[in-house]
């Protein structure tokens, strides 16, 4: 339990002093911004890189990441027919759905897994995965579709170099080759790419915070039936997706359908949030969404933890 409310703490401490800084206007009218692209840019894909690279991506091949791969697929394409009847925008739609699955497995999924799990290590396939495929095929949509009425349909060039404009996509690849070929670069190149890394998860969650200031309550305006259905998928849907195919299709039972249920009950990442600043799609989506499932997943978390522990 403890580890379920000391994750929680660490993200509200930092997203509270976005919030003060975004209150007075200590980072200017743009902070949010600025501090949302640089974590994109470089912190993250810095980030990536270090943590596919210094992974064994054979170890994780296992029962947990095959619940992770189906179950956060599923969430997310679960969003897309609710978006589609609603007519909602492209942007907004991949944004959603993003949210809907995509979990918050580092700087929250980290702690939980320590002090819940009693294994750090049982977060490495959902990171992996999310690292690996969710990040980079979402941020690639985001970058080639026309939704939004903001410009034509890219042309087929665009569409197939899209990757290779992707910071987060090459980052993902170049630590894969990594990994797999056991490459290991010497200190003086990793020393500034682990400082620069070390840049992403504060720098997103202060930018999630200064984006709170003055902005409306959660649900409010035209986005509200879409908040709320990717709030019901990521704190309800998913983890029974979890259980039911962990528990039901590939008879976990103990710690592992334990940690099953677990990781796919965490809150959406702030990545989402992130995403949707640098490509300026769905941006009150996917901060109200981050911030609602967060609230709704202490509950959640504690409930689970409960009845499977």
């Amino acid at each position: 339990m403890t580890g379920v409310l000391e994750g929680f703490l660490v993200i509200g401490v930092v997203v509270g002093v976005g919030y003060v800084l975004g209150r007075y206007q200590l980072l200017g009218e743009h902070g949010a911004r600025v501090l949302a692209r640089a974590a994109f840019f470089v912190g993250t894909p810095a980030l990536l890189f270090i943590t596919l690279a210094r992974s064994d991506v054979g170890a994780v091949f296992s029962s947990g990441l095959l619940v992770t791969a189906v179950t956060s697929s599923l969430a997310c394409l679960l969003f897309v027919p609710v978006a589609l009847l609603r007519r909602r925008p492209a942007g907004e739609t991949v944004v959603g759905a993003m949210g809907s699955g995509y979990v918050n497995a580092g700087n929250l999924g980290i702690p939980i897994a320590t002090y819940v799990l009693g294994d750090p290590a049982a977060v490495a396939p959902v990171l992996l995965f999310q690292l690996a495929v969710l990040g980079p095929l979402f941020t690639t949509l985001l970058d080639v579709m026309p939704g939004d009425g903001r410009g034509d349909r890219p042309g087929l060039l665009r569409v197939a170099v899209a990757p290779l404009r992707n910071p987060i996509a090459i980052a993902s690849a170049a630590g894969l080759v990594a990994s797999a070929t056991g490459v290991q670069l010497p200190e003086p190149v990793m020393a500034p790419v682990e400082l620069l890394a070390a840049l992403a998860v504060p720098a997103m969650l202060l930018a999630f915070g200064l984006s709170l200031h003055g902005a409306r309550r959660p649900g409010a305006g035209e986005t509200g039936p879409s908040l709320w259905t990717a709030v019901l998928i990521k704190n309800v849907v998913h983890p029974v997706l979890a259980w039911v195919f962990a528990a039901g299709v590939l008879g976990l039972t103990g710690p592992a359908l334990l940690a099953a249920v677990v990781l796919a009950a965490l809150p959406t990442a702030q990545n989402v949030f992130g995403y949707a600043v640098r490509y300026e799609r769905g941006v009150t989506l996917a901060r109200d969404t981050a911030l609602a499932t967060t609230v709704a997943a202490v509950p959640v978390l504690l409930v689970v933890a409960a009845l499977l522990a």
